[in-house]
Order: structure tokens, then sequence, then C-alpha cells
């Protein structure tokens, strides 16, 4: 049948048009953020509890799916893949995964605060160690090469430092992280400063770093 062809992926420049949906998905990921901020939401100092409020309050909000433009994607929290061993934070659907039921993108979430920034006992080790790493040693799935992580930022940080921190960590301690390209500023939108790309041999992972440090609770 004609309608078998009409995957993105039989096209010559596929892999474009998956980054540029997926910036899409982020850029309004970070509007959801601001209206987060806007609420002036309080937060527990948990990784899961900032997840559920943003994925559940907007991501997955009607009227805020409708604002953003968000009506195109489907959002699951905590789901178990069916081929790799991972349990992701955030499993974003899109209409191709109707034609291919592994054609899904991955967002990993992780706190950061601004304690041994350098070692590898901190919260920026662990963004690595639990976050990139598990798509460089496909713990989880990567069908589109392309997938996201988003650091929670829990307590008063220099943000742009604290990504040359990262990076540090990344060519002095984390090998296995494959990287072949450091963290770097990628402008998805011109009033958010903090988005970023790395990479990792063929894995590509955008990073949004989100600054939640005077809403959590005391």
């Amino acid at each position: 049948m004609i309608f078998n062809n009409l995957s993105a992926t039989n096209f010559e420049y596929s892999e474009y048009f998956y980054n540029a949906e997926f910036e899409d998905l982020l850029t309004k990921i970070v509007g959801c953020y601001y209206l987060m901020l806007e609420d002036n939401v309080t937060l527990a100092n948990d990784e899961n509890s900032i997840r559920d409020v943003l994925l559940l309050q907007y991501l997955k909000n009607n009227e805020i799916r409708n604002k953003m433009g968000l009506i195109s994607y489907l959002f699951d929290r905590e789901v178990p893949e069916d081929a790799s061993v991972g349990r992701t934070d955030i499993k974003i659907q899109t209409v191709n995964t109707f034609l291919d039921a592994q054609a899904y993108y991955i967002i990993e979430c992780k706190r950061l605060d601004s304690n041994n920034l350098n070692g590898t006992t901190g919260l920026n080790a662990k963004y690595i160690e639990n976050g990139i790493c598990r798509f460089t040693t496909k713990a989880y799935s990567t069908h589109y090469k392309i997938n996201g992580m988003i650091g929670f930022v829990v307590q008063p940080l220099d943000i742009a430092a604290n990504i040359g921190s990262i990076n540090q960590l990344l060519q002095n301690s984390y090998r296995t992280a494959n990287t072949t390209k450091i963290l770097s500023t990628r402008v998805l939108r011109t009033d958010f400063n903090y988005s970023y790309c790395s990479a990792h041999n063929e894995v590509v992972i955008y990073h949004l770093m989100l600054d939640f440090s005077k809403n959590i609770a005391a």
C-alpha cells in the first residue's frame, strides 16, 4: 500500500526532520517551565516530584497542551521499555509511534545543585552516570539517535559555569559516555539561555537546564 511509505524515515533528510521535531518539542517544554515560574509553584527537592508537576500539571494538561501546541505529543512517565532494561522518566510518542512502536523520544530528568561540582560523587556526576550514560550504554533505546535530558536546578547555581564542570567530568572521568562533542550551547528560544546539545558517538542528547532554585520548599 502507498501509505506504508509515508514515514519520514523514508526521506533523504529524515535526520534533520527529527532534529527539528525534537527541538520544537523542547521549546514547548521551556514554555511550560515559564508557566510554572509564573504560577510560582512550590516543589519538593525530589527529582520525581518535580518531574510529576511538570508532566501531570502542564505537559498532560489539556488546556495547556492546546495553548502550547502540544496536542501532537503523548507523554508518559516511568515507562518500562520493551527493547531495553530502562525505565524512562518521560516517554514521548508522536504520530510516527503508530507506524513504528519503537519510534519515540525519551527525556531523562536529574536534579543539580551547587555541591561537589567537579567530583565523582556530586549531582553533576549523577547527571552523567545515571543520565547521559543510560543513552550511551543503551540502557535506554535511542530510535532516532536523538533524546533529551532536563536538569532541575534546585539550589542557586551559575548554570553556564556548571556546564563547564559537567564537560570536565565527561572528558576526564566518564569515558563510557563516548563523548564526541561536549555540551555546547544550542539556542532553541531567544528568551531562554540554558539549552545545550552534546554528541556521544552516534547519539545526540539535548539538555535543558531549568532553574527551580527559588521554588524548592524549605
